[in-house]
């Protein structure tokens, strides 16, 4: 069976994209929402966290659950151990049950199309972004957000500086949806503004979470297996 990648945009794309979506999120800004928007936004709102449905972990962050609204940032010691997977049920969530777009914003990697679809993640609830720099990507990821134009978005970045985190955290305030930001273990000693931060590491056949940081949450360690994700 044949996959097409999740939709890859540019830039330009991109600026028509989150238009658009805004002019749905906020009608009086640029005229009459399409028909079940609002809808679709209402059902989402009465929310504050989403399961990660992984119980042990859930146990340890803030509401149970992934925090709406609020930047989660995850720093995964090393690649391609299931640092994706373990958000594949939130993910899951926003893309089937509340029928909203996912943005991954500068993967490491292309995303791989088949082991997505067989994760139980609709290709048409996918956006793609490659930008060419971090600084676009940092802002493709708060443009995104502010605007309320996706259910999760999901940037990786080499960011240091403490003041881009924070305007992703207030982005993220202002459009109420997941956000999970990747970031090198190295930035771990540095302040950040973010609700919670989770150190990764790869153990067999899962992956064990350490959390450095969950606002309202619990501090700890959560051993999850991958199977669960899947």
């Amino acid at each position: 069976m044949a996959y097409s990648l999740p939709y890859y945009c540019t830039i330009v794309q991109y600026l028509a994209y989150v238009a658009i979506a805004t002019s749905s999120r906020y009608p009086h800004r640029r005229g009459p929402a399409p028909p079940g928007a609002a809808a679709d936004l209402a059902r989402v709102q009465h929310r504050d966290h989403a399961s990660g449905s992984h119980s042990g972990l859930d146990r340890l962050l803030p509401g149970c659950g992934w925090p709406l609204g609020a930047v989660s940032e995850l720093y995964p010691h090393g690649e391609g151990f299931g640092e994706l997977s373990l958000l594949l049920p939130a993910l899951r969530r926003i893309a089937c049950a509340d029928a909203r777009q996912v943005v991954l914003i500068r993967p490491p990697h292309i995303p791989y199309a088949p082991a997505l679809v067989n994760a139980g993640l609709p290709l048409r609830r996918l956006m793609w972004l490659a930008p060419d720099t971090d600084e676009e990507a940092q802002w493709a990821a708060e443009q995104t957000l502010r605007a309320g134009a996706a259910g999760a978005v999901l940037l990786w970045t080499q960011v240091e500086a403490n003041v881009p985190m924070r305007r992703l955290q207030l982005a993220a305030e202002e459009g109420q949806s997941l956000s999970f930001v990747y970031r090198p273990p190295r930035m771990l000693r540095n302040p950040s503004p973010a609700a919670v931060r989770l150190a990764l590491h790869p153990a067999t056949n899962a992956v064990r979470v350490d959390v450095v940081k969950a606002r309202g949450g619990h501090g700890g360690s959560a051993l999850c297996p991958l199977r669960c994700a899947a």
